[in-house]
């Protein structure tokens, strides 16, 4: 009998400190020898110029969440898993979306039943905390960390979700008492809503003024405020999304300050920019998402947010809906003006090889600094045991890279359920070329080998907040 189920030979790994040519030998789902010349195994595959990479964790998607009426996102939880894979991942952590006054338990079931026997990869939850009553913040939420949902999201804007400062204190409080890490998505609504109404009056209703009405002192002075909050109450907290210099180094701020204050950021700001908005007419909506792409001084601000660990998650904030659909991007309301448009955009594929071409491609960041952006990082920051590594004892979750592959991103090569990309035609070198999940093929080439359930919940290990 073989010692080991699968070798993946000749291949150069490279972990988040360091990169060496090794054999990677697999048993059992996990990692179990790295060394040279390692040939007992049931199955052999030839990475000879390729990187084995660990597969990426991708901690800010949202997957059939709902949207509002009439409204319908384009990914289930089978189409959204299936494009991580071919993008290179085996994790993704989506959002289950308390609704008003409905009780957290029976939203994170509801939730579970959608991803259940679904998944391609394996996927963990957040908790959107839309409504913190005494009962949720009192008895619901600690109990729900306690049974391994670690990590919660507050909004500070949308009609529906916007926390007031009073109701976030609270569930930072909670956060602090059992361990919790929260995230939140800075903007000022109030400011939102002035500037929305505003524009709205002068006419200016185009998909377009989706960015003027979210200008860049509206994130910057949420974020400062969300630091403020979480000074307040000593506690860790993840800015995610983060567009522009001014909310960067509001973080890099609070961070020579000593907070523990993480910062994350996406690909849509480090190569669309506002001009990607303009002169497209109802086209514009495929760009709408929150905050809006900003202009290339701001690009420059978020790769430097990268380069120097200002920012230590890069994450998709994947929330694809369809177009050409009056229940996506073009509903009957959004016609009539921008504030009715859906608001995200697809990239759960893409993300990674994007990152791959402008960052370890042209010299922006090193390869190690990428597998910790986009992999090792996010299962440190979420308690993802065993997961974000080359590394004995790991889950034999691996993505084998072709650096040297060059071609267009183009829609109808993608996986997701969208009907389009934001970043069509943008040429990209360097592609995953297959992906494993504890030792099994999930992808090979432009072929899904892997099965529609093969994908597991996975449940963070606690976390310590001090």
């Amino acid at each position: 009998m073989p010692a080991f189920d699968t070798v993946i030979r000749n291949g150069t790994v490279a972990t988040a400190s360091e990169t060496f040519k090794a054999d990677v030998a697999i048993r059992d789902g996990r990692i179990v020898a790295l060394g040279e010349a390692l040939t007992d195994a049931a199955e052999i595959f030839d990475a000879t110029d390729r990187l084995v990479l660990p597969g990426g964790i991708d901690s800010h998607v949202h997957i059939a969440q709902p949207s509002g009426p009439g409204i319908v996102m384009a990914d289930d939880f089978a189409s959204a898993t299936r494009a991580a894979a071919f993008g290179g991942n085996t994790c993704v952590m989506p959002y289950c979306l308390q609704s008003k006054g409905q009780p957290l338990r029976q939203a994170l079931k509801d939730y579970h039943a959608l991803a259940d026997n679904n998944c391609h990869v394996d996927h963990s939850f957040h908790i959107i905390v839309s409504d913190p009553t005494e009962n949720v913040l009192g008895q619901e939420l600690p109990a729900l960390v306690a049974d391994g949902y670690r990590s919660v999201k507050v909004f500070m804007t949308y009609a529906d979700l916007a926390l007031s400062d009073f109701q976030i204190l609270g569930v930072l409080e909670v956060a602090r008492e059992t361990g919790a890490l929260v995230q939140i998505h800075a903007e000022n609504y109030d400011a939102i809503r002035f500037l929305t109404d505003r524009l709205e009056r002068a006419g200016n209703t185009a998909p377009y003024f989706h960015g003027k009405s979210r200008p860049i002192p509206v994130e910057r002075e949420a974020t400062h405020r969300a630091i403020s909050l979480a000074e307040l109450i000593d506690v860790p907290i993840v800015i995610v999304h983060v567009s522009n210099r001014e909310a960067m180094e509001e973080i890099r701020r609070a961070q020579l300050r000593g907070l523990k204050i993480f910062g994350e950021t996406c690909p849509q700001y480090l190569v669309l920019t506002e001009d990607d908005l303009r002169d497209l007419g109802m086209e514009d909506a495929k760009y709408v998402c929150s905050p809006p792409p900003r202009d290339l001084a701001s690009q420059q601000a978020c790769w430097e947010g990268l380069q120097q660990g200002v920012f230590s998650l890069f994450s998709s904030d994947h929330c694809p809906f369809r177009y050409d659909d009056v229940a996506g991007k073009l509903t009957p309301n959004a016609r009539t003006s921008f504030r009715w448009v859906p608001n995200g955009i697809p990239g759960i594929e893409t993300r990674l090889p994007i990152l791959f071409s402008e960052g370890v491609g042209k010299g922006r960041i090193t390869l190690n600094q990428f597998v910790a952006l986009t992999a090792t990082n996010h299962a440190k920051t979420y308690g993802l045991a065993g997961k974000g590594s080359v590394a004995i004892g790991y889950d034999a979750d691996i993505a084998i890279w072709d650096p040297r592959k060059s071609a267009k991103l183009r829609q109808q090569n993608l996986h997701h359920g969208a009907d389009y990309t934001p970043y069509e035609g943008m040429d990209i070198t360097g592609w995953p070329v297959a992906t494993m999940l504890r030792g099994r093929f999930v992808t090979r080439g432009d072929e899904l080998v892997g099965s529609q359930g093969d994908g597991r919940y996975v449940r963070p290990a606690a976390r310590a907040n001090g």
